[in-house]
Parts: C-alpha cells; sequence; structure tokens
C-alpha cells in the first residue's frame, strides 16, 4: 500500500508539474511578455479574461490534474495491469514502436474525445458535466484542464482505453500526455499562430487550429473534435463558420493576398 501511494504522490506531481510548465509558459508568453506584439493574432480581440477565470481554471484544472493521475495508476495496479498490452521493458518491442504508439495513441484519443465530448453535451449532461468547463467562453492556456470532477475522469478513460488495444511502455504513455497537453493547450490558447501558408496546404483540411476550437468555446455548438478536422467533418458537426473565422483572422495577421 505504502509502494501505491507513493506511484500516486509521484504520478499526481508529473501531471501537476507537465500543466504548470506547459500551460504556465504559453500563459506567460502571451499573455504577458509578448501581448502587445500577438494583437493581431488574438482571436476574440474584443472580449478578456480576467483574474478570476484565470484562478477558476488553475483550481479546476489542479483537481482535474490529481483525478488524471488516479485513473492512469489505476491501469498499473495488479488487478489491471495484467490483462492489458503495458509492458516494462523497451527491449520487448523495437524502439521505433515508441515514436509510433504515441502517434496512434492521438488517433484513438482523438476519436474517443469526439464521442465523449459530444455525449457531455447532451442536455441532460451538459449542465452538470460541461458546463464547467464551458465558462471558460475565451479560453486561456489554464482552460486545458478545466474540468468538472466527472468530466476529468471521463478524459481519463482515454489511458485505460490505450492500454487495452495496444503494448504501451510507460515512455510511450508519458510522451503521450505531453503531447497531448501541449496540443490541448494550443487549442485553448486564445491566440492563433499557425503560419500563414497552414491555410493553404493540405494539413487546413486535416488538423485542428487555435481557432477551431476557441470557436466552439465562443458558440457552444459544433468543433467537437481534439486533433483533427475528420470526425467534424464526417458527422456533419464542423460548425460552418469556421473556415471563414479563420480567413478574418489570416487576412488581420497577413493583409489580403
Amino acid at each position: 500500500m505504502e509502494t501505491f501511494f507513493r506511484y500516486v504522490a509521484a504520478e499526481t506531481a508529473f501531471n501537476l508539474l507537465r500543466y504548470f510548465v506547459i500551460a504556465g509558459i504559453m500563459f506567460y508568453l502571451f499573455y504577458k511578455v509578448f501581448a502587445g506584439r500577438f494583437t493581431k493574432n488574438k482571436i476574440q480581440p474584443k472580449r478578456f479574461a480576467d483574474k478570476k477565470d484565470f484562478l477558476r481554471e488553475i483550481v479546476h484544472s489542479s483537481m482535474s490534474s490529481v483525478i488524471l493521475a488516479l485513473v492512469a495508476i489505476f491501469a498499473f495496479t495488479p488487478w489491471i495491469k495484467p490483462h492489458t498490452f503495458i509492458y516494462m521493458d523497451l527491449n520487448d518491442y523495437p524502439i521505433w514502436w515508441i515514436p509510433l504508439s504515441v502517434g496512434l495513441a492521438l488517433v484513438v484519443h482523438d476519436t474517443y474525445f469526439y464521442w465523449m465530448h459530444r455525449t457531455l453535451h447532451h442536455p441532460k449532461l451538459f449542465n452538470i458535466t460541461h458546463l464547467l468547463h464551458h465558462k471558460s467562453t475565451n479560453p486561456s492556456p489554464w482552460t486545458a484542464y478545466s474540468f468538472h470532477v466527472l468530466e476529468a475522469f471521463a478524459e481519463g478513460g482515454v489511458v485505460l482505453v490505450l492500454v487495452f488495444i495496444m503494448p504501451m511502455h510507460p515512455l510511450s504513455l508519458a510522451l503521450f500526455t505531453i503531447v497531448a497537453l501541449m496540443i490541448n493547450v494550443y487549442g485553448h490558447l486564445g491566440y492563433e499562430i499557425m503560419p500563414k501558408g497552414f491555410r493553404k496546404s493540405f494539413l487546413f483540411e486535416i488538423l485542428n487550429s487555435s481557432t477551431y476550437h476557441n470557436l466552439h468555446h465562443a458558440k457552444f455548438k459544433g468543433n467537437y473534435s481534439l486533433y483533427f478536422r475528420v470526425w467534424d467533418r464526417v458527422m456533419g458537426t464542423e460548425h460552418p463558420d469556421y473556415v471563414k473565422h479563420y480567413d478574418i483572422i489570416q487576412e488581420r495577421r497577413f493583409g489580403k493576398e
């Protein structure tokens, strides 16, 4: 039992450190150091979150970090781990499987998140779960983990899905959570930072942008996916104004072509 609590403490510390470092650096850069320089990049220039919003987001994100740690540790318990594809020896699989498994985990997570997210938007669930996250109508980096307790458990559930469907080393899981949080923070950044050429590339048709998820927070509907536009386009839930909205910000940043 003592060992279990050490694992919980270590995982919780890792989650909190990951959140405060990644979200904190982006907040410091875009909301403090370079706020004036990135004025044209602000997705909602006429609306600003305040200190009360930031404090609420930090408190709930910290609670979510603890819950995410508990879910992750649960996957490694003696009752669960023997039935999963978790492996501890790096030599059990080729080293190239580590980055590949992280990439595949992001694809699985996007599917998991899309359907979980749409479920939480059901009228019978929204007010008791997801509404807390949507209090951030103009999100910031601190919004990334600002979840209701029930939603935090649902968010963490993707780890259990992953370890039951593919071989995952603890390193793969750690890298996955770091990459996922980095993309999550970008989605809630409040600023569009994609380069000019992104708009004309094939990646624009596949990948989400900060504008994509910001529109979801502003409108409360559509754009349910996390990393890719695929599920929203297949299911017809992409917000119809997304491309127009992105182009407005694109023109503001780079001028007319």
